[in-house]
Parts: structure tokens; sequence; C-alpha cells
């Protein structure tokens, strides 16, 4: 279980690149960075008195590499339940299957959240073809998280930025008012959109994973410090980011000083249910 008061941060967006059963090349999109599996993640995190949600990416029907197993993150996490908190991805492309697999690894597994990245799995999120898993995780009373935007992890030229406007998003929390999105990542070039987004649904977070703070641009800055002071989170991206690394580039930007405790860990703690 997380010590809420011991920790000094909650980090919301974090990687397992690489199964433990895993050839180095075998599992997840590829990308340049270090490929840590969960156990290395548990490890880097506790030295720093920090905890992190940590999840894989499905992106088997287009890419068709193997998925770091959903069930190896969760056992990681029971194992390491003082520093991790388990998400799963599932392919929205499985359909049924994917629907039957969210309420088995909630129920059976103790998974916290889902994880999705429509660019990698090439969906847009408000197809309502994905709206029978929307409808799952929500009656399970988990959240979501949706890669939006672009950053250093999909800046390849095969990846389609389309899929993931956070404007899509808005359909999403209409019409599932009860789920729990958060918008991971400032989404550039849509950063007046996704902000948009989390002041008029209040179901709605973002995340400030996948950039340093000191290229965050002014605009979410001013409205972290404001209006949504209570629905932006502390997020890495790590491995591509190493948490040490954006606290003290965090450090260095205008974010008010009463706002900057929530950010780091209150805002994640009610979000995640944790002092419950």
């Amino acid at each position: 279980m997380i010590d809420t008061g011991r920790v000094v941060a909650i980090d919301v967006h974090t990687h397992a690149e690489l199964s433990v059963d895993a050839a180095p090349d075998a599992c997840g999109p590829p990308h340049p960075f270090a490929r840590p599996t969960a156990q290395q993640v548990a490890d880097h995190y506790r030295a720093l008195d920090m905890a992190a949600v940590i999840f894989p990416v499905d992106t088997e029907s287009t890419s068709g590499r193997v998925r770091v197993p959903n069930e190896e993150v969760a056992q990681v996490a029971a194992a390491n339940a003082d520093v991790l908190i388990p998400f799963a991805s599932i392919d929205p492309a499985k359909g049924r299957m994917g629907v039957l697999e969210a309420r088995r690894l909630v129920e059976q597994h103790g998974t916290r959240g889902f994880k999705f990245h429509p660019s990698l799995q090439e969906f847009h999120p408000n197809d309502r073809a994905v709206y029978a898993l929307y409808a799952e995780i929500e009656a399970l009373g988990v959240p979501a998280l949706f890669h939006t935007g672009q950053t250093a992890a999909v800046a390849g030229g095969g990846v389609r930025l389309k899929y993931s406007n956070p404007l899509a998003l808005d359909d999403v929390a209409v019409d599932f008012p009860d789920l729990k999105i958060v918008l991971a990542h400032p989404s550039f070039p849509w950063q007046e959109e996704a902000i948009s987004v989390a002041l008029t649904k209040p179901n709605v977070y973002i995340d400030l994973s996948g950039w340093s703070p000191k290229y965050f641009p002014p605009i979410l800055v001013q409205y972290a410090n404001t209006l949504l002071r209570d629905k932006v989170l502390f997020g890495s991206d790590y491995p591509v980011i190493a948490p040490e690394r954006w606290l003290a580039d965090f450090e260095q930007i205008a974010i008010r000083d009463e706002v900057r405790p929530g950010i780091l860990k209150h805002n994640a703690i009610r979000l995640l249910g944790l002092d419950a």
C-alpha cells in the first residue's frame, strides 16, 4: 500500500517496457530509450521515495509486437505495493475479448486503471466501436489515461498524430461522465483544446508527462496555477524522461508554491483513491 504521507511525489505516467521473459526487442513499440522491466521501475522509484503508476502499451494489432503482459505488471506491482500502482493496456482492436480482459484484470489482478495510445494503436478515441470497453472501465470505477498530442516517443515518420487530438476525448467525457479521464502530456499542437476539455468536463484531468517542464507552453502554466490547479498531475513518461530531471526542471518554472504539492502528489491521491 502506498504511504501517501511518506512519498514525496506520485508519478502517474511510467512504462514497463520489457517483460522479464522477453528478448530485448520483443515487447512494446520501438524507441531509442532505455527499456526497464516493471521491477526495475519499482527499484528506481523506491530509491527516490516516490510512487508511480506503471503500464505497458498494447500495440499488437498495429506493430505485431507482443505486449508486456498486463498480468505481469500487476503481479510486480503487488509485490512492490509500496511503490507501484498498476494500470493495464488493451488494444481496442481486441473488441469483446478486450472488454472481458478489462474486468478480469481489475477483479482478479488488482489493476487500477487503463492506458490507451491512440496514435500507436491507430484509433480515434471517440470511435463508437471502443465504447463497450469504456463502459466496462467506467463500471469498474477506474481511470483511463490517453496519450494526446506529440511527444519525443512518437516523433517517428510512421506515427499518425490525428488520432491523438484531445478534442476527440470531449465526446468520451460527455458520453461517460463517471469515467475519470487523464489527457496525457502537454498536448502539442492542441494545448488549448486539451485545456478547454479539462475546464469544461469535471471528469477530465491533464498529466504533464513526456516534456521537460522548461518547454511547457505559457498557457499551460497559467491554467495549472489557476483554474486547473486541482486537475493537473505530475508525470514523467519514464524512461523517456527521468523523474529526477523532470522535478529539477519543474523547480525552475513559475508554478506557485501553494500549487506545487497538488500537482506533485495530492491531485493524484484523489484521482486514484489512495486516501480511501
